[in-house]
């Protein structure tokens, strides 16, 4: 197979937002990967399902041989479709025929733990009433899919040690291919598969041919989810403690469909989505970014598999988020209570604090300090630098993602000129790069003016300004203000489906020790917060085996948290800093314990999403650009409900509401909880009301006197003043009356006077 690629030590600066955005797929000249989706299919067998997309590909194509050739996958499991190579003539052939439901382009998507599952209260404390983790028996029965860059199996976290038969339902497979053997597979990664049919080749040379991870997000992310526990795992003696996933004792299935630096093929990612459907996963977790993958995931949602997706790096700009459809619960990601102090000691005694990864002193005496007004103009010198400590101003102001790749990029050029450090003033963000085997700290510009004004001073009384940065300490607990949004997590609404509030929750996903090729490595981005939530639905599904997966999502979006511990409103990273909203956070901050027991539920009839995606009415005409989509006249009713200004988009029973159009007329919302309480539950309607809307609940207050009953309730939003205004943000809550459950529910509406092409906000 030729001389394995090992990837670039750049790599460990671990700022994996390379949350895979999307790219053109560059192809024949002649011929286009094109996805084709079914209208669903009535066979169990898969084989004549596959059958029957040769014969339909075969009546455009002109033989059986040619629809061989031309066909890529089959998608049998979730639902019906396949992958083909085609003309764009024969697209256009295929796109009127009355049982294709849509055809698009291939395209290609980005990728985007000591502490943080004890910050989650799902820790082993023994003193305490069992939690989530306990009753949850740590995952055990329940199998994960991830959908990433493959799988380190040598790494302790997927040791399998103590470990029974994968169970019975499972029917899967363990891959072999370039350094990766069945004997790689274990009790504990019970299957691993790889896809490469859309993956370019230069990308496939650069890592295994095989489920194996030259990467290491998909490692990081799989043992974040559901690793086993390894004791001392830390980050060069940083973040020590003992490293575990959210369901230990849960089996991992891995699907590899990214490959080199991080490109994913869609047509890749919908065969791996329906293949672990068929293989029998009971949560699919995938840290990549996308459209949501319909219908891929919507079938797998109706087969009863809970779907996780990261949101996006792309923050903190508005209408950012990525994988918004409804039927998937979409993470953000936000700090824990966890911070590395690191000392910087200025040649006249005074000791400065900043932020850093840095593991390593920068030698024990003093360094030269050499200031510069921005870090643009740093590279110009980077041949006066050797030996010396550089401090310079980040003054670009740019995404995270964008600021993260600079800084990685200058860290990387002052290692190679021989610098000893870099200090670097920037607007304050939690995400802190690896120092590329130098000194690194990162100082807000208060402090970095400070370190500044020093070295101006000294060098005007004609002395050389010194400085000496001690390795970083580890603080967790009370002491670090937390969570708050990162800056780089993808913001909403959704520019596709602004009536839906996205993302859904937060998580942690900064900043975390997981497992990689060789140990444990620090990564950040919205691929480390979606783990998170993927192990904790499986808990949930240990605990309640007969919840759907909408009844998951209600569970953990109405028991989140907007407060942190100290009583004060959950921040978001931005420039400036301010209060998040459900645009940020979603329902607010995973809280594991109390989604355990919610009270009350959103439960969805998945046929409903399919009403929610006719009602929205996106559809194009053309296979040459982007989604083709239609829907069958007369297979769905009619979806617009007489009444004031009502609309199934709106009805769709999520734990949310958004409207984003509010006009003159009043609208109403129409939701239904389900009680899985108390037998006897009372409930009444706390109400935080979106600014200049007025907002009545009826009734007001529920009763449930049977577990599992089901109540109604219609919710009516009215604007109070005739203006085109922004978003504004509220909530409607539950509470039961003894106070056991509070089950809230974030709102945003805006108020439009007309139509604008462009979000108002």
């Amino acid at each position: 197979m030729g001389t394995h690629y090992t990837p670039p030590s750049t790599f460990l600066l671990l700022f994996v937002l390379g949350f895979f955005r999307m790219e053109a797929l560059g192809d024949e000249a002649s011929t286009k990967l094109y996805i084709v989706c079914l209208e669903e299919w009535h066979h169990e067998d898969p084989e004549l399902v596959t059958a029957s997309h040769h014969e339909m590909l075969s009546s455009v194509l002109g033989s059986k041989d040619a629809a061989f050739n031309s066909i890529v996958y089959s998608y049998r499991y979730g639902f019906s479709g396949f992958a083909a190579r085609l003309k764009e003539s024969q697209a256009d052939q295929i796109a009127v025929l009355p049982e294709v439901l849509s055809i698009e382009p291939s395209r290609a998507f980005r990728l985007q733990t000591t502490r943080s599952w004890d910050y989650l209260g799902l820790g082993y404390q023994h003193h305490q009433p069992p939690g989530l983790l306990e009753k949850g028996k740590e995952g055990d029965g329940i199998i994960i899919g991830v959908v990433d860059t493959g799988i380190w199996p040598e790494s302790r976290s997927f040791n399998d040690d103590g470990y029974g038969p994968a169970p019975s339902r499972w029917k899967g497979k363990c891959e072999v291919g370039q350094n990766f053997t069945v004997n790689h597979c274990n009790r504990k990664i019970i299957g691993a598969r790889y896809y490469n049919k859309d993956a370019r080749p230069s990308e496939v040379a650069r890592d295994y041919d095989s489920p194996r991870d030259a990467n290491g997000h998909g490692t990081h992310t799989a043992s974040t989810a559901a690793g086993s526990l390894v004791s001392d795992a830390n980050f060069h003696g940083l973040g020590s403690g003992t490293a575990r996933g959210g369901a230990p004792r849960a089996r991992l299935a891995i699907y590899k469909v990214c490959w080199g630096s991080g490109r994913c093929g869609k047509a890749d990612v919908l065969q791996a989505i329906d293949d672990a459907v068929g293989d029998g996963v009971d949560i699919l977790s995938l840290s990549i970014g996308g459209d949501g993958y319909f219908p891929a995931t919507l079938g797998a949602v109706k087969k009863g598999t809970t779907v996780v997706f990261s949101g996006g790096n792309d923050g903190p700009v508005p209408q950012t988020i990525n994988n918004a459809v409804p039927w998937v619960i979409t993470v953000a990601a936000s700090t824990i209570d966890r911070s590395f102090p690191t000392d910087i000691i200025l040649g006249n005694g005074r000791t400065l604090v900043g932020q850093s990864m840095c593991y390593a002193s920068s030698d024990p005496g003093y360094k030269v300090l050499v200031a510069f007004d921005s870090c643009s103009v740093v590279p110009q010198y980077l041949t006066q630098l050797a030996d010396k400590i550089v401090l310079c101003f980040d003054r670009t102001f740019a995404g995270a993602v964008a600021a993260a790749g600079e800084t990685s990029q200058l860290l990387g050029k002052l290692s190679l000129a021989g610098a000893r450090g870099a200090i670097i003033a920037r607007f304050p963000r939690s995400i802190l790069p690896d120092c590329s085997g130098i000194t690194c700290v990162l100082v807000d510009y208060d402090v970095g003016g400070q370190i500044a004004n020093y070295a101006r001073v000294e060098t005007a009384s004609g002395r050389i300004p010194l400085v000496h940065v001690n390795p970083a300490s580890n603080i967790v607990g009370s002491q670090v203000m937390s969570p708050r949004v990162a800056a780089f997590s993808a913001r909403g609404p959704s520019t596709g489906y602004p009536d839906l509030v996205k993302p859904d929750i937060t998580a942690p996903g900064v900043n975390i020790l997981a497992a990689v090729r060789d140990g444990y490595q620090f990564m950040s981005g919205t691929s480390m917060a979606c783990p998170h939530v993927s192990g904790i639905a499986a808990l949930l599904k240990v605990v309640h085996p007969d919840w759907s997966p909408a009844a998951i999502k209600s569970a953990l979006v109405t028991t989140a948290y907007t407060t942190n511990d100290r009583g004060f409103p959950v921040e978001a990273e931005a420039i400036p800093r301010k209060l998040a909203d459900p645009f940020d956070y979603g329902g607010g901050h995973i809280d594991p314990n109390r989604a355990m027991y919610p009270g009350l539920i959103y439960d969805i009839d998945p046929n409903d999403y399919v009403n929610f995606f006719r009602y929205t009415n996106r559809v194009s005409n053309s296979t040459s650009g982007q989604n083709h989509l239609k829907l069958p006249s007369g297979a769905i009713p009619d979806l617009r409900k007489s009444g004031v200004g009502s609309s199934r988009t709106y009805d769709l029973n999520l734990p949310s509401i958004s409207i984003p159009d509010l006009k003159e007329t009043p609208v109403k919302v129409r939701r239904t909880v389900t009680n899985v309480g108390d037998t006897h539950g009372r409930y009444m309607a706390v109400v935080q009301t979106p600014a200049g809307v007025k907002m009545e609940v009826q009734p007001s207050v529920l009763h449930f006197r049977a577990s599992g009953e089901k109540l109604n309730f219609e919710v009516t939003f009215t604007p109070l003043h005739k203006v085109q205004g922004g978003f504004t943000f509220g909530s409607l809550t539950w509470v039961h009356r003894r106070g056991k459950n509070w089950v809230r529910i974030p709102i945003a509406v805006r108020i439009i006077i007309r139509d604008f092409f462009s979000d108002t906000s």
